[in-house]
């Protein structure tokens, strides 16, 4: 039972961590494109947008500093944000994989 839970945990971990590297990209291209003035008509273009507008118009909307002089400093931010979940919550669900397989290898209850 314990291997099995150690397995999902990694799972979900491996999972979590390659869909923030996936958007943390989505998010860099969009910033990217943005300088360039892009087609909003493209249906590329339009994807992008659609999937990180949202949750920059929340950081714009609770930060308000982040828009500064004139540049818009929110994918920074959540780009910043994307990291600290990777290293906080995808290493934290992998060193608990490892402890419950260390567990279930020791044959004793998880701490």
């Amino acid at each position: 039972m314990n291997v099995l839970l150690s397995q999902f945990t990694i799972a979900v971990a491996s999972i979590l961590d390659q869909l923030l590297w996936l958007y943390f990209w989505v998010v860099l291209i969009a910033a990217l494109l943005s300088w360039v003035s892009p087609d909003p008509r493209n249906p590329i273009v339009r994807f992008l947008y659609a999937v990180t507008e949202p949750v920059l118009y929340q950081i714009r909307h609770r930060l308000p500093f982040v828009c500064a002089g004139g540049i818009d400093f929110s994918p920074l931010v959540l780009m910043l944000g994307i990291q600290f979940v990777q290293i906080v919550v995808v290493r934290t669900l992998y060193q608990l994989a490892a402890r419950i397989s260390v567990a279930a290898a020791v044959g004793s209850p998880i701490d």
